[in-house]
């Protein structure tokens, strides 16, 4: 089993920053890529960035240019920097990895933001 804590979210001003952190720990062999997903009340969960082992990233549209994903691969750990926040980002953020075709999921840290 794999287990992801993730931390850092939180309350802040449209236009404020939070930086998200996700580590893993457990019986990791080869993690290959790590991502953020979001999820907003009512939405479906959505992609936002992602992280491979050879530290190439993708984002998300609507977060390109505001939000940074990286990598620790040493200490099994994600980040997400999150600048420029917007109302619209108000979610649940939940990190991710696949390993042996099995997903894992983080428990969700809530980011607010308010105008």
């Amino acid at each position: 089993q794999v287990q992801l804590a993730e931390s850092g979210g939180g309350l802040v001003q449209a236009g404020g920053s939070l930086r998200l952190s996700c580590a893993a720990s457990g019986r990791i062999f080869y993690i290959k890529a790590m991502d953020w997903y979001r999820q907003a009340p009512g939405k479906r969960r959505e992609l936002v960035a992602g992280i491979t082992n050879t530290m190439r990233t993708n984002y998300a549209d609507s977060v390109k240019g505001r939000f940074t994903i990286s990598r620790d691969i040493a200490k099994n750990t994600v980040y997400l920097q999150m600048n420029s926040l917007k109302p619209e980002d108000t979610a649940v953020y939940y990190c991710h990895l696949s390993q042996d075709l099995r997903d894992y999921w983080g428990q969700g840290t809530q980011v607010t933001v308010s105008s």
